[in-house]
């Protein structure tokens, strides 16, 4: 070799020895450098407006970092095996084709997770849970390509394991039928969206009310008014009505008021005065339907609703409100000298009783 010219009281042995020795040198310069490299860039590339180019340098570091290393050492293994002809340094070439796949497949996935977290943070538009849900199939996705390429690499028939993956399939899929069917219920929630981590949700076809706490891919958690938890399958959200009132615009107001049959004379301003009650109000939102009107004949009144939504969608608050507004309106119906009615029965006698006297 050339290096046993210039050291000429190396001998063999000494000299490959040497070799394995720069190359490992090398190989460690060479990531120094490219970690000062890339530490410099996303430096300078924290100061543009976009955060892609963030995302790319950030997911290639490390990777880069180990696919010096890998190379590098495959190259001194290549050394010791030439001169050697140890067996073990014969698998080096597969071991750094294993190991560059993996780098490759790690920076697939890290820029994959920058990127569901540069999306979510830059759109409104995009619900969190979707972008995590599609994030998490593609991944899946590129996890199951990245094997396959490396069972090839290993020299395993992809056909055949595809062929056997596909018999197997249909195996698994009637043995795991309600789990595959729970897991695409739940893809059916991240993309459809009819409700969210914190949202108020009940079903008229199931016993099922409460604040959803966490959607799984297998259960859903739904905590009921009791503070207990109820785990339920995401199949079941495929075949039932699922109401949101958390994505309410308004609450409605919807009560019937009596009055007694003596004050059907008031009728007209009562109901007047109520709609100008609530128009006034600033808790009532006018842009709704609003209907104050006398409506039925009762047994022992007559009978007006009134039917208005107000502008807050939260329970406590409706509440308050709804109180305010049922004392102004019995204020209103005071200021008339009218009563609200109550259950009553009046007796009449057609003839009167007369006695004799003795």
């Amino acid at each position: 070799m050339e290096l046993e010219k210039w050291i000429p009281f190396l001998d063999r042995e000494w000299v490959w020895s040497v070799q394995v020795f720069v190359v490992v040198l090398i190989t460690v310069f060479a990531n120094f450098f490219i970690k000062r490299f890339l530490a410099r860039m996303l430096h300078k590339l924290t100061r543009t407006r976009t955060g892609w180019d963030d995302i790319v340098v950030k997911a290639i570091s490390r990777p880069l970092g180990w696919i010096v290393w890998i190379v590098g050492l495959d190259f001194a293994a290549n050394i010791i095996y030439v001169e050697t002809g140890t067996p073990i340094f014969a698998v080096s070439n597969s071991i750094r084709d294993i190991g560059v796949l993996l780098c490759i497949t790690w920076f697939i996935l890290a820029f994959i997770r920058g990127a569901e977290q540069e999306i979510t943070k830059s759109s409104d538009e995009i619900d969190l849970h979707t972008a995590e849900a599609i994030s998490k199939l593609v991944r899946l996705a590129v996890i199951v390509t990245a094997a396959l390429v490396i069972l090839q690499t290993l020299g395993f028939s992809i056909s055949g394991v595809l062929a056997m993956g596909g018999v197997g399939g249909i195996a698994v899929g009637f043995a795991a039928k309600d789990l595959l069917a729970n897991f695409f219920g739940g893809l059916i929630i991240y993309l459809d969206r009819p409700f969210s981590i914190g949202d108020w949700v009940r079903s008229p076809d199931r016993a099922i009310e409460g604040t959803v706490e966490k959607i799984g891919w297998r259960v859903t958690v739904i905590r009921n008014f009791q503070s207990q938890p109820m785990y339920v399958p995401n199949s079941v959200f495929t075949n039932i009505v699922v109401e949101n009132p958390s994505r309410m615009a308004n609450r409605r107001i919807y009560e019937t008021i009596g009055l007694r049959y003596n004050d059907i004379d008031s009728m007209d301003k009562i109901v007047s005065d109520v709609t100008s009650m609530l128009k006034a109000h600033e808790a009532i939102e006018t842009g709704q339907t609003m209907i104050v009107n006398f409506n039925t004949f009762s047994d022992s009144s007559v009978d007006f609703f009134v039917y208005a939504f107000t502008k807050t969608t939260k329970w406590v608050e409706f509440h308050s409100i709804k109180q305010e507004i049922m004392l102004k309106i019995a204020e209103i119906v005071e200021s008339h000298q009218a009563e609200i009615a109550f259950p009553t029965s009046t007796l009449h006698i057609a003839d009167p009783i007369k006695l004799e006297s003795t």
